[in-house]
């Protein structure tokens, strides 16, 4: 009886061996092709969980100090930009521009009495020039007529020594002679004084002239006080630079801020504005290249996929660029695998009714082929 139990048992048993090994097979099968599947798919799809959206954020600051006089936007809210979003009291600027238009018309006023006096000189000289050439032409013909009287009074001496003439008409020809050098004298004197006067008129026009010069310096110099005035008038309304939402909100009315100091945040909402940072290990990055799709999931919306494409890859590694990079030269030398920031932009179509914040943690698939 035992032995033909043994006998039956063995069928059974070579059946539960073939099958053991059949399903073996199955499983060795599946997972072969499994694992195929799985390093073909991460050949062809970089993953990283080291990935955050970043944008640009607008730091709000102001140009001049002053006192918050009234704040029109609140936390969170959205502007557009040009929006008024901060207002300082305007009084001590409005003076200082009011002071600078008065010293600029000032300074105008004073070109204008010096372009009067150029003017002026210049007319001088004109009018002392044609006096000059009418006392030239006496003085010519002066020195005409003494030329007369001496001959005359050369040739009456002769007769009067031979007593031809009487002495009272050799008289009369010595005294026309000394008015005729009397005359041409003050013809003399009188193109000196000429002379003396156009001297002092050109000398007086070089000052005018000189002082012009000067003074349109100190013009340009009141002008740009004056654009100077203008400007920080204008920096006591602060205005929105793009649209977006404020955020980090930290200025209420009354209070005393200084040049340069933050009040705010404008974060753009634009999809265009945002962008991923993916820091990839340096093992990953052979196959990736600029231009790649890339297809991401955002930990806030699990679940949902968004599309992008590879911008560029930095040209370093993020240690490299940190507050203290790190010495490699000095000490024991341990290697770590570098991890290399990829921009990833993300497409304008991609899913707009969920909001991406700058900050949120991505896992960044990239697609090569």
């Amino acid at each position: 009886m035992e032995e033909t139990k043994t006998d039956e048992s063995k069928p059974d048993n070579n059946k539960h061996k073939k099958l053991s090994l059949m399903v073996l097979a199955i499983v060795i099968i599946i997972g072969a092709v499994t694992l195929f599947f799985y390093l073909r798919y991460k050949a062809t799809h970089i993953t990283t969980d080291d990935a955050f959206i970043e944008g640009d954020i607008h730091t709000i600051a102001s140009r001049i100090k002053g006192t918050v006089i009234k704040v029109h936007v609140d936390s969170n809210q959205f502007v557009k930009k040009g929006d008024v979003l901060v207002e300082l009291d305007p009084a001590d600027y409005e003076v200082k521009l009011l002071e600078a238009r008065a010293g600029l018309s000032a300074e105008r006023a004073k070109m204008g009495e010096i372009g009067a006096k150029i003017e002026a000189a210049n007319r001088q000289i004109d009018e002392f020039g044609a006096r000059a050439n009418a006392i030239q032409g006496v003085l010519e013909m002066q020195e005409a007529k003494l030329q007369q009287a001496e001959m005359d009074l050369k040739r009456m001496g002769n007769l009067y020594k031979k007593e031809v003439i009487s002495k009272e008409r050799y008289e009369k020809t010595q005294t026309a002679y000394k008015e005729a050098l009397a005359q041409v004298k003050a013809a003399s004197e009188g193109t000196k004084f000429g002379n003396l006067s156009t001297d002092t008129q050109k000398a007086t026009l070089k000052q005018a002239e000189s002082a012009r010069i000067t003074q349109a310096s100190a013009i340009k110099q009141r002008e740009a006080m004056l654009q100077e005035a203008e400007l920080k008038y204008g920096y006591t309304k602060i205005y929105a630079p793009v649209d977006g939402y404020v955020t980090k909100k930290s200025v209420e009315a009354g209070n005393q801020i200084d040049v340069a100091q933050p009040l705010m945040a404008v974060v753009p909402r634009d999809v265009g504005d945002l962008h991923i940072t993916a820091n990839y290990k340096e093992t990953q990055l052979e196959k990736i290249k600029p231009g790649q799709k890339v297809s991401f999931k955002v930990d806030a919306f699990p679940g949902k996929k968004f599309s992008g494409k590879v911008d560029s890859i930095m040209s370093g590694t993020g240690a490299v660029f940190s507050l203290f990079p790190p010495e490699n030269a000095t000490g024991n030398y341990v290697k770590v695998v570098q991890r290399i920031p990829v921009k990833i932009v993300l497409d304008k179509d991609t899913d707009k009714e969920h909001a991406l914040r700058i900050g949120m943690s991505v896992v960044p698939t990239i697609l090569v082929e």
